[in-house]
């Protein structure tokens, strides 16, 4: 006997019903899950907290949030900040090197450098009370750099044109339809000269050199952490662990050091689906953040 239309509708609506009530569970339990208090913190005793930049510097907030989270908790006495990226963006890489300075006045903060802490990766860790890198561990590469992509020729190929209205002789510049002008080309040099001496200005002063010595080696070259420390962009050579003793050196603490770090946060879909959703996630918000313009510190 075939459903009355009436009985589908009902149906249907159940199964609606069903399905949002579903939803709302899952998202309930996963913020629940998900927004669970961190106990990285739970044990006793003097702490040293570690955070991992382990990435290329797209936006600061991360970094930022942890530094300011163990800056302001008494039990932790001093902060590893574990670097092991080629650089990024500038204004990021800034705001990290900001927040690392202003905690390492309340107290220590060591940079352990990996395999590479270049460019921006360098500049954050400018800020640091003491640098500790690998003796090969790529660093350096004191530069800034703006890439521009042309599709003119391109598009004269295939029929395509384009027509741009705006309000100034500048606000173009940049365009991927055409290529600079004279103008425009000393425009973003004189940009990227400023943003470069910015950079040359932090290490000088962080590093206590002399401007011409630092100038010298601020071409883009990148070093290994022995030529690092021999021309004096980093404190000493050493390991990870290395890095953790003279933390606790640093801040009083005797014996051996609770080394403590922030659990990653997981939702309950990304426990079911498993590190292919987090992935797709994080590639997203990647490619969200990034604008279509932007100069970087990268080697």
């Amino acid at each position: 006997m075939a459903m009355s239309k009436t009985t589908k509708w009902v149906l249907g609506i159940i199964g609606a019903v069903v399905i949002i009530g579903i939803l709302v569970v899952v998202a309930v339990f996963s913020m629940l899950v998900g927004g669970k208090e961190d106990d990285s913190l739970s044990t006793s005793g003097s702490k040293i907290a570690v955070i991992e930049l382990k990435e290329t510097i797209v936006t600061s907030d991360e970094i930022v949030r942890q530094l300011k989270k163990f800056r302001e908790n008494r039990s932790v006495k001093a902060i590893v900040l574990r670097v092991d990226s080629p650089g990024g963006g500038v204004a990021a890489s800034q705001e990290i090197y900001e927040e690392v300075k202003k905690t390492r006045e309340q107290k220590p903060v060591v940079v352990s450098m990996g395999s590479v802490a270049a460019s921006g990766g360098y500049y954050v860790s400018c800020g640091a009370t003491r640098i500790v890198a690998n003796p090969g561990t790529l660093t350096g590469s004191i530069g800034v750099i703006m890439n521009f992509v042309h599709f003119e020729e391109l598009m004269n190929k295939i029929g395509v044109d384009e027509t741009t209205v705006k309000s100034g002789k500048m606000k173009d510049a940049g365009s991927p339809f055409r290529k600079l002008t004279d103008e425009e080309e000393k425009y973003f040099n004189y940009l990227i000269g400023d943003v470069y001496n910015q950079f040359v200005d932090v290490v000088v002063e962080e590093r206590k050199l002399p401007r011409q010595k630092v100038l010298q080696n601020a071409d883009g070259r990148v070093f290994t952490g022995k030529q690092a420390y021999a021309i004096g962009l980093v404190d000493t050579l050493g390991t990870f662990e290395d890095a953790i003793s003279i933390a606790a050196h640093l801040s009083g603490i005797v014996g051996k050091p609770n080394v403590v770090k922030e659990k990653k946060r997981t939702s309950f879909l990304e426990r079911v689906m498993g590190d292919a959703a987090s992935e797709v996630s994080r590639l997203q918000n990647k490619i969200l953040d990034q604008p279509i313009l932007q100069y970087k510190f990268v080697p």
